[in-house]
């Protein structure tokens, strides 16, 4: 019986050593040392073996080497692969299939599984399991196991168990490969605000709070890798100061201890504004809800507390919808509290102009746009409410006139959520009255929502917490007398409803006998047009950023990515599935401007000096090249903001390159001197060697080096080399003993010739 096992990228020269090291862990089976197939058939007494292409290699289960288990029991270490199940043998032996399977990966790191396919039998097992933790968590089992099935693990290691009958042909193939793990989403502190680097180890997550809010602790924490990446502490808390001196007072804002929360007793609170020379400061009241006792709040014109009273809570019963303006550059705020009641307390917004211009105006829970960023005379604004709001008073248009006292023509106006409406948006949000403050009791309100006739309406309701006499209920259909969809009082988790029609009646009922206090009490609906058909619900657009579908019909598998324009960038998930259970994978993204410009990341060869820990429009960086190295292009980098596609660097990231020097000329090789290395030009920073010929010593630096310069120059002058005194004394007697000898060879054949010569003479002369 063949069984098959079979792994990504097992290829390379250590391949043999690696099938010695799975022949170890599988005994009983036999492997060949180059990666072979191996085969039994019936009536032979041994398993063939034929060679094996790449990746992929199998193993034989020999009768003669079965035990009662299958042999199936591994560890993968690789960054990728299949594992595949054995088929069970039904005639020349008797086993269950029981097998577990762990892949580990490098920490850091976290395994996906893929189910590319899956054929189980009745009493068949499979368990996913993270082995993360101290005790194994499970991940998924065989009652969800479908072919396209996605498993993640949040740690480095992950188990695969399967235990099928022998009666009973069963299979199973994963795919698995490893990917980055990532530190979870740092909650965002209450009353503040944080912006993540990135998710994965090293990211920091950078922590700031609203105006009028103080950070308490720690405002950057890192993701640390670990088996499970954390962030390096807790996220930090946004308080409110009592009181404090704000100079060059530009915008902010102002709340007393514990808002939107009840402020304490026996407070005395002082607060000092002073705008930019040459300017005034605008106020716009947010909210003053006092305990009807001794609480005061005050704001004076001036910079100490005996200033005159610009505005009085003990004095004025309504907030002046056009707020106040200070006839020079400060502003003295004053609140103070009994020993007795308390209440919401305090918010204001102040804002800085300049003469000539009117202040900036404002609408809370709105936004407005304008045809001059200045304000200056002849500005338009237009004011727009977010959703699940609905203007009131005040004009949706106002204009900055009066040259020689510039001013608004209209207040702003305000936006409020209101009791009741009829609503035929695809899309929108309904809020209980007053949202995010408190609703009145004894409210009866009634919204209806109309899609497309061919469409229904997907519901989510992801805010309920009312008092337990408060009634929040749903009818499926376009009147109170249609069928109930649900009824909810007191405090639920998120969840969702579906109708079966395109109509849906939402009514609110609050007890005419008890009062709820405090901010975000009531609830908040989200609701879709989605189709009728077994399809995920419709995704709405996002402001600012678009989307793109990779089916029209929205069915089970499709994914709508979410983009952003220039100058914005997605908060949340960009990309959501649409799962078996026709529900999208993860909430609906946002797109939020980009308030600062990416890293630039680092220069090799140099350091950066930044200006701030958050690289904001208006922040530095600086790059200074190490020793040895000169900078090429603008050392100093800029983050502006001057067109609609976002922050970005004033220059291009320079280099730091190597530097240049002229080369130095060969020093020379002096008598009985010997040259490392001969070569007509040395480079700055080359060293040559002098030796001396035998007999002779060396009087000198030995090793030269060309200092960098220019010119570039020798470290000291070339050495010399000169004999000892016993050298020359035998070179003395070498040239005696030399001279005899040449003076030997030249008299012989001179002797020589001479006797010839005379032996002729007397020959002749007889």
């Amino acid at each position: 019986q063949q069984q098959r096992l079979t792994l990504e990228g097992d290829e390379g020269p250590d391949r043999a050593e690696r099938a010695q090291s799975y022949k170890k862990v599988f005994a009983h089976l036999t492997i060949s040392p180059e990666l072979s197939t191996c085969s039994y058939t019936a009536g032979q007494e041994n398993c063939s073996c034929s060679p094996l292409l790449m990746y992929t290699f199998s193993v034989s289960l020999c009768p003669s080497t079965f035990s009662n288990a299958a042999p199936c029991n591994t560890n993968f270490t690789l960054p990728g692969g299949y594992i595949e199940t054995p088929q069970q043998a039904r005639s020349w032996y008797n086993t269950d299939v029981d097998c577990t399977y762990t892949v580990t990966v490098y920490m850091g790191y976290g395994v996906e599984i893929q189910v590319m396919n899956v054929s189980l039998g009745v009493g068949d097992v499979v368990r996913f399991e993270d082995l993360g933790g101290g005790e194994p968590s499970v991940l998924a089992n065989e009652s969800i196991l479908l072919k396209g099935l996605v498993v993640r693990s949040w740690s480095n290691q992950i188990s695969i168990h399967f235990r099928s009958r022998q009666t009973q042909s069963s299979s199973l193939l994963l795919r698995y490969q490893a990917f980055v793990l990532s530190c979870n989403f740092p909650d965002r502190p209450a009353y503040g605000d944080v912006s993540v680097t990135s998710l994965h180890a090293g990211g920091e997550a950078y922590f700031y709070c609203f105006n009028g809010y103080q950070l308490q602790g720690p405002s950057t924490l890192t993701c640390r890798n670990a088996t499970t990446p954390y962030w390096s502490g807790k996220v930090p808390r946004c308080l409110v100061a009592c009181g404090g001196m704000v100079k060059n007072a530009t915008l902010g804002r102002i709340v007393s201890p514990g808002f939107p929360g009840n402020y304490s007793n026996n407070l005395t609170c002082h607060w000092v504004l002073e705008a930019p020379e040459g300017q005034r400061l605008h106020v716009h009241f947010e909210k003053v809800a006092l305990a009807e006792d001794d609480d005061r709040f005050l704001i004076k014109n001036g910079n100490h507390i005996d200033s005159p009273i610009l505005y009085d809570s003990y004095e004025v019963e309504y907030l002046p919808n056009e707020g106040i303006v200070s006839s020079a550059r400060p502003l003295f705020v004053e609140f103070t509290t009994d020993g007795f009641g308390t209440n919401t307390g305090v918010a204001i917004r102040y804002e800085a102009f300049a003469a000539g211009h009117c202040y900036e105006p404002f609408v809370k829970y709105g936004n407005f746009t304008t045809t001059d960023s200045t304000y200056a005379v002849g500005t338009v604004a237009e004011f727009t409410c977010d959703p699940g709001y609905t203007l009131e008073q005040g004009s949706v248009i106002i204009e900055c006139m009066d040259p020689s006292n510039p001013q608004w023509n209209e207040t702003e106006p305000a936006c409020r959520a209101v009791c009741s409406g009829e609503i035929t948006d695809s899309a929108g949000v309904v809020l209980s009255p007053n949202w995010p403050e408190a609703y009145d009791k004894g409210q009866d309100c009634i919204w209806g929502i109309h899609v497309e006739e061919d469409k229904r309406i997907m519901l989510d309701i992801q805010v309920l917490h009312m008092g337990k006499n408060d009634l929040l209920t749903f009818y499926d259909g376009d009147d109170l007398t249609a069928k109930i969809l649900g009824q909810y009082s007191g405090s639920r988790p998120r969840f969702k409803l579906y109708t079966s029609m395109a109509d849906v009646t939402i009514q609110f009922q609050s007890d005419p006998a008890t009062n709820i206090y405090g901010y975000n009490n009531g609830f908040v609906v989200h609701f879709f047009e989605v189709p009728r058909n077994d399809t995920c619900p419709e995704l709405p657009e996002i402001s600012n950023g678009w989307k793109t579908t990779s089916h029209p019909d929205l069915v089970h598998g499709t994914v709508v990515t979410y983009q952003c324009y220039p100058g914005f960038e997605v908060v949340g998930t960009e990309m959501l599935m649409c799962q078996w259970d026709l529900t999208w994978s993860g909430d609906l993204p946002s797109c939020e401007r980009v308030l600062s410009c990416p890293d630039p990341g680092t220069v090799e060869h140099s350091r950066r000096v930044m200006s701030g820990p958050r690289l904001i429009v208006g922040s530095t960086v600086q790059y200074i090249c190490n020793k040895g190295y000169s900078l090429s292009g603008n050392s100093l980098l800029s983050c502006y903001h001057r067109d609609s596609t976002g922050p970005k660097w004033s220059e291009k990231l320079p280099k730091c390159i190597p530097d240049s020097y002229e080369p130095c000329r060969n020093p020379g090789t002096p008598p009985y001197t010997i040259q490392s290395s001969e070569k007509h030009v040395y480079q700055a920073g080359e060293t040559v060697r002098f030796s001396c010929m035998s007999g002779y010593e060396l009087q000198g630096e030995p090793v030269l080096r060309c200092v960098p310069g220019h010119p570039s120059k020798w470290s000291h002058p070339p050495p010399l080399c000169k004999g000892s005194l016993c050298v020359l004394q035998l070179a003395s007697a070498d040239f005696s003993m030399e001279g005899a000898s040449v003076a030997v060879s030249i008299f012989i054949p001179v002797a020589v010739i001479i006797i010839i010569i005379m032996s002729i003479y007397f020959y002749f002369s007889r």
